[in-house]
């Protein structure tokens, strides 16, 4: 499979979500044409030497509080961001933050969206670092 139809396959139960993912792709993208993308089972992973931004389908709201629509994008940091548009952050290991954001349409790929995602591909090239 190439990963075009990868992709197709991954929203194969959720393809009314797939214009957003669409939409995110081009958006990383054009801001980091470097990076790979991988798709497997549970999620597409974003990354340049490390993973930075991860789509899926994992709940981060109540089924009442989610938007009919939806997808959840992930990305780690080195510090914990404070936005009441971050539905879950939790510190795996120290100093390494992952964030869940719940987006329901493309309007929500804006630029403070798109900016931590950047700071998050900056962060994955440069982890472990001294």
């Amino acid at each position: 499979m190439n990963i075009k139809s990868d992709i197709l396959y991954f929203f194969d139960e959720h393809m009314d979500a797939l214009p957003i993912y669409e939409e995110l792709e081009s958006q990383i993208l054009q801001r980091i044409p470097d990076a790979g993308i991988k798709v497997s089972k549970t999620q597409i992973s974003f990354s340049m030497k490390h993973g930075f931004a991860f789509v899926s389908f994992t709940p981060c709201r109540k089924a009442a509080q989610r938007p009919p629509v939806w997808l959840t994008v992930t990305f780690g940091l080195g510090y914990r961001k404070q936005s009441p548009r971050i539905d879950i952050a939790v510190e795996p290991y120290p100093n390494r933050w992952t964030h869940h954001v719940m987006i329901g349409s493309v309007n929500e790929i804006d630029e403070e969206l798109m900016s931590w995602i950047c700071e998050a591909a900056d962060f994955a090239v440069h982890k472990g670092r001294s």
